[in-house]
């Protein structure tokens, strides 16, 4: 099929493959057994446990994301490549933690067994910890700018602590009622919903967006409006999420479903209903793609990426 037949649906599918493939590529090397030079021993357990939390799968959403957004301004890949990588690296720190027994207590990732399983609780919070470190010496250690490197690694670290992902982490332990044993807690509204959500998926997307404007010399208006699309973004990659985990299968999406709300999860479809929830996920997709107005034809793929996060089905 030529290329002015191909669908953009097609063609954004194609991409994010292909990013996928590039990044699947780029952290199996920097997590092979080769000791670096300033490195006293890589232990091989550690090493294997890291690797099945990083590689074998995933959408790749987030440095897809950073690439996009860097491109919009005229940045190659290979140069946004690190950011890129270490933003995924992040994400996938959180996933070993978040599977854990005291966490979320999951057994499948990726249609895998997840890294507490597939090696013991105290290696997978290790290998967390690697990721996650990991991530910030790639940032520190790649070739930009250092006045870039620096804004890079304060908004990822921003997006992924306190008032970030790990806060918005917290706040969904206290809404399943974890730390009030024999209390009687109100259910979460809708407005405490979408504040951890924010933060707990929310602010790992809009960062990625908003890396990818830092490395692309952004204007201020520019990165306002880009940090609005991730944001609307964010909220409806989650809303869809918590919509997906009523109705998609543990085949298609490759791990347990129909868990929220018999772990008393907060979500959108508990605070909302179902019919509401896709609502908010379908307007929140619209303003994703509104926020991008001031942009031409070069940010299209942004705006597919908004709708895919609305209609995937894993």
């Amino acid at each position: 099929m030529s290329d002015s037949t191909t669908s953009p649906d097609a063609s954004f599918a194609a991409r994010l493959a292909e990013t996928a493939g590039r990044i699947e590529t780029a952290l199996a090397a920097l997590l092979d057994d080769r000791q670096r030079d300033h490195e006293i021993a890589r232990p091989g357990r550690l090493l294997a446990a890291m690797r099945h939390g990083a590689l074998g799968g995933g959408k790749r959403l987030r440095p897809f994301l950073l690439i996009e957004t860097a491109r919009l301004f005229g940045v190659a890949q290979e140069a946004a490549l690190p950011a890129a990588m270490a933003i995924e690296l992040i994400h996938c720190y959180s996933l070993v933690h978040d599977d854990l027994p005291s966490m979320d207590n999951d057994d499948l990732r990726r249609g895998q067994p997840t890294v507490h399983k597939a090696f013991d609780e105290a290696t997978a919070i290790l290998a967390g910890d690697g990721l996650l470190t990991l991530a910030f010496e790639v940032l520190a250690d790649s070739e930009a700018e250092a006045s870039i490197r620096a804004d890079l690694v304060l908004c990822l670290a921003r997006a992924s602590g306190l008032a970030g992902m790990v806060g918005g982490q917290m706040l969904d332990l206290d809404a399943e009622g974890r730390h009030a044993a024999g209390t009687h807690r109100h259910p979460p509204s809708a407005g405490d919903v979408r504040r951890l959500q924010a933060m707990k998926t929310g602010a790992l997307l809009t960062a990625a967006v908003e890396m990818g404007a830092i490395l692309g010399g952004a204007s201020f208006g520019q990165r306002m409006s880009l940090s609005t699309f991730g944001q609307a973004l964010g909220a409806c990659f989650q809303v869809a999420d918590d919509v997906l985990d009523v109705e998609a299968s543990p085949d298609v999406m490759g791990k347990a479903t129909a868990k929220d709300a018999d772990a008393n999860k907060a979500t959108l479809v508990a605070a909302l209903g179902l019919e509401a929830a896709r609502a908010e996920r379908d307007r929140l997709a619209m303003d994703a793609v509104g926020a991008l107005r001031r942009f031409g034809p070069e940010a299209d793929t942004l705006r597919a990426a908004a709708r895919f996060a609305a209609t995937r089905t894993n």
